[in-house]
């Protein structure tokens, strides 16, 4: 995948776009950032996004990025076949520098 917004969110008739980029196989993708956990609406706003980008020639996938899902948003996502759930987390290591 590479990014195609030139590291600026996209804005679209519902909003802005995190992360606009495009697949191997040329289909544009939209990303999705949420700080904590996404709910129903989240499935709602890049479902917006990927519309306002859909034409007949231009297939549109979604990838909604978040630390957790509701069980709301969960549910809705599994039935958009195009649409990606993605969870992240972080593990922090703490190492010594200089003379410590």
């Amino acid at each position: 995948m590479k990014i195609t917004d030139g590291g600026k969110e996209k804005t679209v008739e519902s909003g802005r776009i995190d992360i606009t980029a495009e697949d191997k196989n040329g289909a544009t993708v939209v990303i999705e950032l949420k700080a904590g956990e996404a709910d129903r609406d989240a499935i709602g706003q890049i479902l917006a996004y990927m519309g306002d980008l859909t034409t007949d020639k231009n297939l549109v996938r979604g990838i909604l990025v978040a630390g957790e899902f509701s069980a709301r948003a969960v549910a809705a996502g599994r039935v958009v076949p195009n649409l990606r759930l993605k969870k992240y987390s972080f593990n922090f290591a703490f190492e010594p520098v200089g003379s410590e």
